[in-house]
Protein backbone atom coordinates (compact mmCIF):
# COMPACT_ATOMS: atom_id res chain seq x y z
CA UNK A 1 0.00 0.00 0.00
CA UNK A 2 1.47 3.50 -1.11
CA UNK A 3 1.66 6.15 1.62
CA UNK A 4 -1.19 7.79 -0.43
CA UNK A 5 -3.61 4.91 -0.22
CA UNK A 6 -2.60 4.32 3.52
CA UNK A 7 -3.28 7.62 4.70
CA UNK A 8 -6.90 7.72 2.84
CA UNK A 9 -7.91 4.25 4.66
CA UNK A 10 -6.65 5.79 8.12
CA UNK A 11 -8.93 9.19 7.56
CA UNK A 12 -11.89 6.73 6.41
CA UNK A 13 -11.58 4.28 9.13
CA UNK A 14 -11.35 7.15 11.49
CA UNK A 15 -14.28 8.87 9.80
CA UNK A 16 -16.22 5.15 10.28
CA UNK A 17 -15.42 4.98 13.96
CA UNK A 18 -16.69 8.34 14.45
CA UNK A 19 -19.80 8.21 12.64
CA UNK A 20 -20.84 4.61 14.27
CA UNK A 21 -19.77 5.83 17.90
CA UNK A 22 -21.91 9.44 17.42
CA UNK A 23 -24.56 10.03 19.80
CA UNK A 24 -28.07 10.14 18.62
CA UNK A 25 -28.91 12.78 20.86
CA UNK A 26 -27.20 16.56 20.52
CA UNK A 27 -23.96 17.22 22.20
CA UNK A 28 -23.27 20.89 23.72
CA UNK A 29 -24.29 24.30 22.70
CA UNK A 30 -27.24 22.46 20.08
CA UNK A 31 -28.69 20.85 23.14
CA UNK A 32 -29.11 24.19 24.74
CA UNK A 33 -31.48 25.12 22.38
CA UNK A 34 -33.88 21.97 22.84
CA UNK A 35 -34.76 23.64 26.17
CA UNK A 36 -37.15 26.44 24.31
CA UNK A 37 -38.87 23.29 22.98
CA UNK A 38 -42.49 22.62 25.19
CA UNK A 39 -42.46 20.25 27.91
CA UNK A 40 -38.37 19.45 27.23
CA UNK A 41 -36.63 20.00 30.83
CA UNK A 42 -32.67 19.62 32.10
CA UNK A 43 -32.02 16.88 34.65
CA UNK A 44 -28.48 17.42 36.12
CA UNK A 45 -26.40 15.61 38.02
CA UNK A 46 -24.41 18.08 41.21
CA UNK A 47 -21.43 19.62 39.94
CA UNK A 48 -17.54 18.07 40.48
CA UNK A 49 -17.65 17.15 44.17
CA UNK A 50 -14.33 14.35 44.92
CA UNK A 51 -14.94 11.24 46.19
CA UNK A 52 -18.21 8.59 46.13
CA UNK A 53 -21.11 8.36 48.50
CA UNK A 54 -21.27 10.23 52.09
CA UNK A 55 -19.21 9.86 55.12
CA UNK A 56 -20.17 7.36 58.31
CA UNK A 57 -21.44 10.38 60.11
CA UNK A 58 -23.53 11.84 57.55
CA UNK A 59 -26.63 14.09 58.87
CA UNK A 60 -28.68 15.44 55.79
CA UNK A 61 -29.05 19.00 57.51
CA UNK A 62 -25.35 19.49 58.78
CA UNK A 63 -22.83 20.38 55.72
CA UNK A 64 -19.39 19.66 57.57
CA UNK A 65 -20.48 15.86 57.86
CA UNK A 66 -21.17 15.77 53.50
CA UNK A 67 -19.12 15.08 50.34
CA UNK A 68 -19.21 18.93 49.17
CA UNK A 69 -18.48 20.69 45.73
CA UNK A 70 -15.18 21.32 45.51
CA UNK A 71 -13.44 25.11 44.03
CA UNK A 72 -13.67 23.46 40.78
CA UNK A 73 -17.40 22.51 41.37
CA UNK A 74 -18.23 26.04 42.51
CA UNK A 75 -16.58 26.90 38.96
CA UNK A 76 -18.42 24.08 36.91
CA UNK A 77 -21.90 25.31 38.50
CA UNK A 78 -21.39 29.20 37.72
CA UNK A 79 -20.02 27.97 33.69
CA UNK A 80 -22.78 26.10 32.95
CA UNK A 81 -25.21 28.63 34.82
CA UNK A 82 -23.53 31.44 32.71
CA UNK A 83 -23.73 28.92 29.46
CA UNK A 84 -27.61 28.58 29.88
CA UNK A 85 -28.02 32.73 30.66
CA UNK A 86 -25.89 33.27 27.43
CA UNK A 87 -28.06 30.95 25.38
CA UNK A 88 -31.34 32.21 26.61
CA UNK A 89 -32.62 29.28 28.26
CA UNK A 90 -34.12 30.25 31.26
CA UNK A 91 -36.17 27.66 33.95
CA UNK A 92 -39.72 28.16 35.35
CA UNK A 93 -38.62 26.26 37.85
CA UNK A 94 -35.31 25.10 39.56
CA UNK A 95 -35.65 22.03 42.13
CA UNK A 96 -33.20 20.71 44.30
CA UNK A 97 -31.69 17.42 46.18
CA UNK A 98 -31.50 18.71 50.13
CA UNK A 99 -27.82 17.33 49.64
CA UNK A 100 -25.62 20.07 50.08
CA UNK A 101 -24.02 19.57 46.73
CA UNK A 102 -26.77 19.72 44.98
CA UNK A 103 -28.32 22.70 46.89
CA UNK A 104 -25.02 24.18 45.99
CA UNK A 105 -25.19 23.65 42.46
CA UNK A 106 -28.48 24.56 42.14
CA UNK A 107 -27.38 28.39 43.88
CA UNK A 108 -24.85 29.05 41.94
CA UNK A 109 -25.85 28.08 38.28
CA UNK A 110 -28.07 31.38 39.50
CA UNK A 111 -31.08 30.07 37.14
CA UNK A 112 -33.52 30.83 39.21
CA UNK A 113 -34.73 30.26 43.60
CA UNK A 114 -33.74 26.59 44.00
CA UNK A 115 -36.32 24.81 45.96
CA UNK A 116 -35.98 21.21 47.32
CA UNK A 117 -38.10 18.47 45.99
CA UNK A 118 -37.55 15.18 48.10
CA UNK A 119 -37.91 12.75 44.86
CA UNK A 120 -34.49 13.99 44.07
CA UNK A 121 -32.56 13.14 47.64
CA UNK A 122 -29.65 10.94 46.47
CA UNK A 123 -31.02 7.02 47.42
CA UNK A 124 -27.46 5.59 47.05
CA UNK A 125 -27.78 4.02 50.68
CA UNK A 126 -30.53 3.27 50.30
CA UNK A 127 -31.46 1.58 46.95
CA UNK A 128 -35.00 0.27 47.89
CA UNK A 129 -36.71 3.67 47.73
CA UNK A 130 -35.03 4.03 44.12
CA UNK A 131 -38.26 3.19 42.12
CA UNK A 132 -40.42 5.30 44.21
CA UNK A 133 -38.07 8.17 43.69
CA UNK A 134 -38.10 7.80 39.93
CA UNK A 135 -41.72 7.25 39.62
CA UNK A 136 -42.37 10.83 41.46
CA UNK A 137 -40.17 12.52 39.43
CA UNK A 138 -41.68 10.98 36.29
CA UNK A 139 -45.07 11.83 37.63
CA UNK A 140 -44.26 15.44 38.38
CA UNK A 141 -43.11 15.98 35.29
CA UNK A 142 -46.23 14.68 33.41
CA UNK A 143 -48.40 16.94 35.24
CA UNK A 144 -46.22 19.79 34.54
CA UNK A 145 -47.96 22.02 31.71
CA UNK A 146 -45.85 22.01 28.45
CA UNK A 147 -44.69 25.44 29.06
CA UNK A 148 -42.61 24.91 31.95
CA UNK A 149 -39.01 24.40 31.77
CA UNK A 150 -37.78 22.64 34.98
CA UNK A 151 -34.30 22.13 35.69
CA UNK A 152 -33.86 18.80 38.62
CA UNK A 153 -30.69 19.00 39.88
CA UNK A 154 -29.83 15.32 41.21
CA UNK A 155 -27.40 12.72 41.97
CA UNK A 156 -25.62 10.43 39.68
CA UNK A 157 -27.84 7.09 41.29
CA UNK A 158 -31.39 9.47 40.76
CA UNK A 159 -29.88 10.42 36.74
CA UNK A 160 -29.08 6.86 36.00
CA UNK A 161 -32.54 5.41 37.35
CA UNK A 162 -34.44 7.68 35.17
CA UNK A 163 -32.24 7.25 32.19
CA UNK A 164 -30.41 4.15 32.49
CA UNK A 165 -27.48 6.06 31.34
CA UNK A 166 -24.18 7.10 33.43
CA UNK A 167 -23.50 10.53 33.94
CA UNK A 168 -20.64 12.98 34.56
CA UNK A 169 -20.14 15.24 37.81
CA UNK A 170 -22.11 18.79 36.32
CA UNK A 171 -23.58 17.07 33.29
CA UNK A 172 -26.85 17.79 31.69
CA UNK A 173 -29.10 15.43 30.14
CA UNK A 174 -31.86 17.37 28.09
CA UNK A 175 -34.91 15.34 28.20
CA UNK A 176 -38.29 14.51 27.53
CA UNK A 177 -41.07 12.64 28.69
CA UNK A 178 -42.51 10.05 26.42
CA UNK A 179 -46.04 8.83 26.36
CA UNK A 180 -45.48 5.75 27.86
CA UNK A 181 -43.70 7.39 30.58
CA UNK A 182 -40.57 6.65 29.85
CA UNK A 183 -37.25 9.61 29.91
CA UNK A 184 -36.14 10.31 27.02
CA UNK A 185 -33.06 12.07 26.54
CA UNK A 186 -33.05 14.65 23.50
CA UNK A 187 -29.02 15.96 24.50
CA UNK A 188 -26.36 16.39 26.62
CA UNK A 189 -24.46 19.63 27.75
CA UNK A 190 -21.41 19.56 29.75
CA UNK A 191 -18.08 21.93 30.75
CA UNK A 192 -15.58 19.70 32.82
CA UNK A 193 -14.75 21.25 35.94
CA UNK A 194 -11.44 23.22 35.24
Amino acid sequence: MNKTAHWLFAALSIALVALISSPAHAQNADALQLLKQPGVHALMRHALAPGGGDPANFKLNDCTTQRNLSDSGRDQSRDIGAAFKDAGITFTQVLTSRWCRCRETAELLDLGTPKDFTPLNSFFQDRSTGPAQVQEIKDYLKALPEEETVMLVTHQVNVTGLTDEWVRSGEVFIIQLEEAGEVKILGRYLIPAR
